[in-house]
């Protein structure tokens, strides 16, 4: 049961987050909330430590006080700063944290380059009342980065604490 929320629950909110952002402009706090309250419960059962628990919380709380920042600037969204930080919990100081704040600036700037491209296009003009384009082809709309946050995470979240733990336990089996 405890694998299958691992399994299950990160990736499912990862992907709710890209499309949510995708057909609303806005990601849940649900999904932050689901993705903290989930690792608080689950991480423990793993036999991680204290320490090690704590510091994933550090790590979260690091992020989130930089994305925090960024969003007062109005550099980034308030969904996008939650789910930043709720990711990095499940990640904590660790080269997967730092692998997918990499992978996620450099999808979001590949992301935005192409949205920009699309906007400008006429394809935007004939595909602007899609429901899962009517956002991307809106050039008054900021970028959906949630999509980029989505795909990263789900790029990283194998190589996580977590997941290899999982894995480990289901192949003892």
């Amino acid at each position: 049961m405890l694998e299958a929320l691992i399994f299950v629950v990160f990736p499912f909110c990862m992907v709710f987050a890209a499309v949510s952002d995708m057909l609303s402009m806005t990601i849940a706090n649900r999904v932050s909330l689901i993705l903290i309250a989930t690792f608080a419960v689950v991480a423990p059962m793993t036999g991680m430590d204290w320490a090690t628990y704590g510091w994933h919380f550090a790590a979260a709380g690091l992020v989130l006080s930089v994305t925090f920042s960024l969003f007062a600037l109005g550099a980034m969204g308030g969904g996008d700063a939650k789910l930043l930080a709720a990711t990095a919990l499940w990640m904590g100081f660790s080269g997967e944290l730092v692998a997918y704040l990499v992978n996620a600036s450099i999808i979001g700037g590949l992301l935005t380059l192409l949205l920009i491209l699309y906007r400008g296009s006429s394809l935007a003009v004939l595909t602007g009342n899609n429901v899962f384009l009517r956002h991307f082809a809106n050039d008054k709309l900021g970028i959906p980065y949630g999509v980029a946050l989505g795909i990263s995470g789900l790029i990283m979240y194998p190589s996580t604490a977590p997941v290899q733990w999982a894995l480990a336990r289901l192949t003892a089996l």
